[in-house]
């Protein structure tokens, strides 16, 4: 007769947590992925499943839960972006090499060279900082970057690492949580939105939202469910009048309504200074078809039964989105006088609309579809660009995040710009050559200024001449980095951007010479910038005039040559306040300083979304008050961090 064995509390409840984990989670994923990918190595997932396990075992997130729910939720989540078997293995390992006694070349040994650089790359990612020392950090992003670049399922974990620390939010402090709402909408949700991964973006915006600024979270959320059913009705009700023209006109079409998400509404709401009740697209209806020309049919059939808005139509068939989004979309007016947002789109297109570039990088038994990786050339350019570290990291949330348009060679070919690009942006897009020759654009048939901004749409013929050459003021204008980088490179002007005020105020120019009181005189030609190589010619009327080592017009110069050289001089004491945005912040500030009876020498502000940045710079003699300063800063309420240069 078997013994009878008593178990006390603890190891019920062990042996329970067990049992869940083996026989309900690990089977849940196994299923899922199974239903996209029935050739996926599943004997290696459950070895990243149990390895994983064992490694977090009795660590707790703030929560108190266990640890390993982590990397669990964020396989699930790369399982509804079709992920292959290493990115799944790679989320569950991939918080091993930070928070656990596990080295990368063990996990090469146990899993292989691809699933230790994926966990490798990731580990490397979010070990960066964006939201505050991004001038010292950006070097390390130049190189994850690079390195995502070569394997983009990287990027791809970390955002799904992302959206689940964006659920969990509610369990840190207020300020981590400010912070990481910050990080997720000016960098994640943007970066997944390039990706065309739509509903990560719209989930993280969501959730930033929600503690960038919870009262106008909880008051949408309030009014959004306000009148839930009646809108649902409504939706159901225009969803069956589509169907029915559709099937009279014979077009085979499913016809779906989603809402919108609330950050979506909000962006609305202020851009055009609406209240809520103003707003009356709450739902998108999406209409999918079999063909790119029944999407043009239905197209056809919408417009003749409701009547579209005028200027409301974009063709991204024709011209897909720079990340492979295509769909067809229309604003019409419905009997109750409301504007609906309609989108059309194949069923293929709807599944690249879905999945962004993870739709593209689906295995054929063991070799990957490199088609996705032509998605990431404006990354990879971005990289290669010379720059410093700071103007880095403002070029990356410039082209990377900004909204786009597209224009056309004369040949039709399609040129995707960020909005305010100016036709010498569109010059060094089409080649680098043809930026550098640039003599004179035309637009739609008509000669421009060259700082002429475009509009989508617009035909551009940029016309070269070999004795043309790049401008400095162009520099004043161009939008897009390759432009900037480009004529830089041509004029041999190396960056002088701070990120704040764009040129380096604390610099000037001194004598290694005699004749030190000279007066000095920048030249006009080349006008050359802080790092540039610098010659002086001592000019008729006693001045000396200084030229970039590399102007042209140096070797005709017949005067007497003076040494010359860059100063660095800090007069000043540079503070940054890093704060969420408010009405009211700048006066609490500014309050706060006017107690210390100091000098402010300059004041800069610089803002984008829910953030803002305030640069104080204050007499460098000043150094114990600004200290007091800095500390009474931080006091003030949605400061997240106060920053001091030497």
């Amino acid at each position: 007769m078997g013994e009878i064995m008593i178990l006390d509390g603890v190891n019920k409840a062990y042996i329970f947590k067990s049992f869940f984990v083996s026989f309900i989670m690990l089977p849940e994923l196994i299923e899922r992925v199974r239903e996209y990918n029935p050739g996926a190595n599943f004997v290696l997932i459950e070895k990243a499943f149990l390895f994983s396990e064992n490694a977090h075992k009795g660590q707790k997130r703030k929560s108190g839960e266990d640890y390993f729910i982590h990397p669990y939720e964020v396989a699930l989540i790369l399982t509804e972006l079709k992920a292959d078997t290493a990115s799944i293995c790679a989320a569950f390992l991939h918080d091993i090499l930070e928070d656990c006694d596990v080295k990368l070349k063990d996990l090469e040994k146990e899993f292989g060279e691809e699933i230790a650089n994926l966990v490798e790359g990731v580990t490397k990612l979010s070990s960066i900082n964006f939201e505050t020392r991004e001038d010292y950090k950006s070097g390390n992003v130049r190189k994850v970057l690079l390195a995502t670049t070569k394997d983009i399922r990287v990027i791809l974990i970390k955002l799904a690492d992302r959206l689940h620390n964006m659920r969990t939010l509610s369990h840190l402090s207020e300020k981590r949580q400010s912070i990481m709402a910050m990080e997720s909408a000016n960098i994640y949700a943007p970066v997944a939105q390039k990706l065309g991964l739509y509903w990560v973006k719209g989930e993280l915006e969501d959730l930033s939202l929600r503690y960038l600024d919870p009262e106008a979270y909880k008051f949408l959320a309030s009014k959004v469910n306000e009148k839930r059913r009646e809108r649902e009705k409504k939706a159901k009700a225009f969803i069956v009048e589509i169907e029915e023209v559709l099937k009279e006109e014979g077009i085979n079409a499913k016809v779906i309504g989603r809402a919108k998400y609330f950050s979506s509404i909000y962006k609305k709401m202020k851009r055009l200074n609406r209240e809520f009740n103003q707003i009356y697209d709450l739902t998108a209806f999406r209409v999918i078809t079999d063909t790119v020309d029944n999407c043009y049919r239905i197209l056809g059939q919408i417009h003749e039964k409701w009547k579209p808005v005028p200027g409301r139509f974009k063709d991204y068939i024709a011209v897909p989105k720079a990340n492979g989004y295509q769909s067809l979309h229309t604003h019409i007016i419905n009997r109750e006088g409301r504007v609906l947002e309609i989108q059309i789109r194949t069923k293929e297109m709807d599944v690249v609309s879905e999945e962004g570039v993870a739709a593209h990088w689906r295995y054929k038994g063991t070799e990957r579809d490199k088609k996705f990786e032509q998605k990431l050339a404006w990354i990879k350019n971005l990289l290669h660009w010379k720059m410093n570290a700071r103007e880095f990291v403002e070029t990356l949330k410039f082209d990377f995040f900004e909204k786009e348009i597209i224009v056309f060679t004369p040949k039709g070919d399609p040129i995707v710009l960020p909005e305010g690009g100016t036709v010498i942006d569109f010059a060094y897009l089409v080649h680098t050559g043809v930026g550098n020759k640039c003599s004179k654009v035309e637009v739609n048939g008509k000669i421009v200024p060259f700082d002429y901004v475009l509009n989508s749409g617009d035909i551009v013929n940029v016309i070269t001449n070999n004795k043309a050459v790049p401008n400095r003021q162009w520099l004043k204008f161009v939008k897009t980095s390759k432009a900037r980088n480009k004529i830089r490179a041509f004029l041999g002007i190396a960056s002088d951007y701070d990120g704040e005020s764009g040129v380096r105020e604390k610099n000037v120019l001194e004598l290694i010479e005699v004749e030190s009181k000279r007066p000095l005189k920048v030249a006009g030609c080349c006008s050359p910038s802080l790092g540039v190589s610098i010659i002086g010619f001592l000019t008729k009327d006693g001045k000396i005039t200084v030229h970039a080592e590399s102007c042209v017009n140096v070797k005709h110069l017949e005067l007497k040559k003076i040494d010359v050289a860059w100063k660095e001089i800090n007069e000043f004491k540079e503070v940054r306040v890093f704060s969420l945005d408010r009405a009211g912040l700048l006066s609490d500030i500014l309050d706060v300083i006017s107690k210390f009876n100091v000098n402010i020498l300059k004041v800069g502000t610089r803002s984008s979304k829910n953030r803002t940045v305030i640069t104080f710079r204050f007499d460098k003699n000043n150094k114990g008050v600004v200290d007091q300063i800095v500390n009474n800063l931080k006091t003030i309420k949605d400061v997240t961090d106060v920053e001091v240069d030497e």
